[in-house]
């Protein structure tokens, strides 16, 4: 059985070894498994922004794809003025009275000879010298130096002789030219298409990735041909061009003659008024028609306007230093109506860019736990700047096809992932322990239930042996005296007289035994009914010592009796007798070689017990067997070499009768030698 337990238990522990094994690595792919989650939340976090700008800057440049070119100019006509109309309405340009249109600034039209044309010139004379008028007509100058010292070089650079765009016989090209600095950088981006790993900032070397962001790459958008009535053309060509020439000098003497009219009555009697500004736009417009050759009115009633898609151009200029894009970077589109051909376009603002990708940021962690972030300018997608936070646990490159933006996204609770892994390391080493601890219990609960039940089946082999040599041994001297008696062998009186009272008590014995073993049958099913009756336990002990005293003193052995005063209780009788003969007995077996062979039995009562003493002279019961004694089975010493008789159960059941009654047995050192078996049993009234 032993070696079946020991082969249980190394299976077991290997099995939990294994799984304790098992489950630390499982708790560390799941910490990797946290620290990867929480990565993919900052490469998500990286995408929602990347998306969410690119958004922004498709829709603005659609939008501006989408504008109309009339609308670079000062004034424009709209489109839906009706064939023929006499008034023409004029429309102030939805750029006017700014410079800051989304990402864009300052929009501009550059004419085929160079000049510059905004939706604001002139502003303080056709507006009026207002602050506002004032502090924008200033800003118009300085954006329009900025143009010419920077943007017009490089244009005029594409040829030598002056500046012209290059026509395709089927159709227009688009713009071909570049600045030096966006050709090395494109050189050396190789294909933006493809996203490549980069280093993180930070010396936890956390990986990122450039996101692309080509809205401002060059818009491979289809070349718009619109058809337009040639009168609106016409009209919106005076309307900018011919008021510009002559409104200072031509309008103003037009002005004096009017106020002289208006001095003076009319021949009709009429009060002459001033005329509105689109009044005279009307006018000039109608001697503009009317001075047109016959060869123009023969011209069709439309015009073909081609609008290409915006390319990009970065320029010197501005603060190079510290852009993204190296320089001032400028988007021009275009434009060809019949044979004349000009540009349009505008400088991308960086600042609103950079403040849009903060602003979507910002949107992004919003609902993101711990988390914050930083932009850093750098300078290609390979190159991280010193001044990176070198905390930051996710870094993402927004690749602007012209320049680069780190994008450093932080923890700003650098414990929070820390203390994630160390609570779920701290629950699986306490469940470990628990486990551990949980096997360890069961281990050895079943090595102790399987010593228990080896020792039960030991004492029970020695209770069987006992009861065979128990039962054997009376039922052997009555089959003999019984037979001598039966043939007559016996002819002395006094001889037969001892047969049949040695007859007698080995009946008396044999009862007692078989007794005990019913009594403790019973008690071991629950099924020992107990009789209690008031009665004099004195009369119930002196009783059982008159039975016992023959038995005791063929053994060589006295009983004294000090019966104390006690009061009637209740009680059941024939568990006190049992009690008293178990206990006489007891000390006849295991007092037999001692000096003095005087049994004392004793009474007496405190004011919770009646006390039950029986004192032997016998060689006592050392401490360590003192509970052991009062076990099923248990018999001291080896059953092979035991000297004393008995089946092991009569002080079992002394312990079992005491607690039926409420009370208990221990054993007391005799003086000089000896053991005292006290019973104590409650009083019952």
């Amino acid at each position: 059985m032993y070696k079946r337990l020991i082969i249980l238990s190394l299976i077991i522990v290997s099995a939990l070894c294994g799984l304790s094994v098992l489950g630390y690595h499982a708790v560390e792919k799941w910490a990797e498994g946290l620290e990867g989650a929480r990565l993919g939340e900052f490469a998500e976090v990286a995408e929602q922004i990347r998306q969410d700008v690119k958004q922004k800057l498709d829709d603005f440049m659609q939008t501006e794809q989408d504008r109309s070119y009339t609308e670079y100019n000062y004034y424009y006509v709209p489109d839906n003025v009706a064939p023929g109309q006499q008034q023409m309405p004029l429309l102030r340009s939805p750029l006017g009275s700014g410079l800051d249109n989304e990402f864009a600034y300052g929009n501009f039209q550059i004419e085929p000879d160079g000049s510059i044309i905004t939706p604001n010139d002139d502003i303080v004379q056709r507006e009026g010298a207002t602050e506002d008028n004032e502090s924008l007509y200033a800003k118009v100058l300085l954006n329009r130096k900025n143009i010419e010292r920077n943007l017009l070089p490089v244009l005029n650079g594409v040829t030598q002789d002056s500046f012209k765009m290059a026509v395709d016989n089927e159709a227009i090209s688009k713009l071909k030219i570049k600045s030096e600095t966006h050709e090395q950088a494109e050189l050396a981006k190789g294909d933006v298409q493809k996203s490549k790993d980069i280093k993180g900032g930070g010396s936890k070397g956390r990986q990122g990735k450039a996101l692309s962001i080509e809205s401002l790459r060059a818009q491979q958008q289809e070349t718009q041909i619109i058809q337009q009535p040639r009168q609106l053309f016409i009209n919106n060509t005076i309307a900018n061009q011919e008021l510009q020439q002559q409104r200072v000098g031509d309008s103003r003497r037009r002005r004096q003659n009017e106020r002289m009219d208006l001095a003076q009555p009319q021949e009709t009697g009429r009060e002459q008024t001033p005329l509105t500004q689109a009044e005279e736009m009307a006018q000039m417009i109608d001697r503009y028609a009317d001075q047109q050759s016959s060869e123009q009115r023969e011209q069709s009633e439309t015009v073909q306007v081609r609008i290409g898609g915006f390319e990009t151009i970065v320029t010197g200029g501005g603060d190079s230093q510290e852009s993204i894009f190296g320089g001032q970077v400028f988007l021009l589109r275009h434009v060809q109506i019949e044979d004349r051909h000009f540009l349009q376009g505008f400088q991308l603002n960086e600042n609103k860019l950079i403040e849009e990708v903060k602003v979507s940021a910002a949107q992004a962690i919003s609902t993101r736990e711990g988390m914050g972030f930083e932009l850093v300018k750098t300078k290609s997608v390979d190159w991280v700047p010193n001044d990176v936070n070198e905390d930051a646990a996710y870094t993402a490159i927004l690749d602007f096809s012209l320049g680069y933006l780190a994008l450093n996204l932080i923890e700003t609770d650098p414990d929070r992932l820390g203390r994630q892994i160390s609570w779920l390391r701290n629950w699986y080493f306490g469940i470990i322990t628990v486990v551990l601890l949980v096997v360890t219990l069961g281990l050895a609960s079943l090595w102790r239930n399987a010593r228990t039940q080896l020792k039960l089946a030991q004492k029970k082999d020695d209770f069987i042996s006992a009861v065979s040599h128990e039962l054997r041994t009376p039922l052997t001297s009555i089959r003999m005296y019984s037979e001598m008696l039966e043939k007559n062998w016996v002819k002395s009186e006094d001889k037969l007289a001892e047969y049949y009272r040695n007859m007698r008590q080995e009946s008396e014995r044999l009862s007692r035994l078989i007794e005990n073993v019913l009594d403790f049958s019973r008690i071991q099913r629950g099924r020992k009914k107990y009789t209690f009756k008031a009665g004099d336990i004195n009369k119930c002990i002196a009783d059982v010592v008159e039975m016992m005293r023959p038995y005791a003193a063929q053994r060589g052995f006295s009983i004294k009796t000090e019966l104390g005063q006690v009061a009637q209780m209740v009680f059941d009788g024939d568990a006190v007798t049992q009690i008293a003969v178990n206990l006489l007995d007891n000390a006849v077996k295991y007092a037999r070689d001692a000096e003095d062979k005087t049994i004392t039995v004793r009474t007496g009562s405190d004011e919770r017990f009646i006390l039950i003493e029986v004192e032997d002279h016998g060689p006592g019961v050392p401490h360590r067997q003192r509970k052991k004694i009062f076990e099923q089975f248990y018999r001291s010493g080896a059953e092979a070499i035991r000297e004393t008789t008995g089946t092991g159960l009569g002080l079992a059941l002394v312990k079992k009768f005491a607690e039926a009654h409420n009370g208990f047995v221990e054993i007391i050192n005799a003086k000089p030698t000896g053991a005292i078996f006290r019973v104590a049993l409650a009083v019952q009234v």
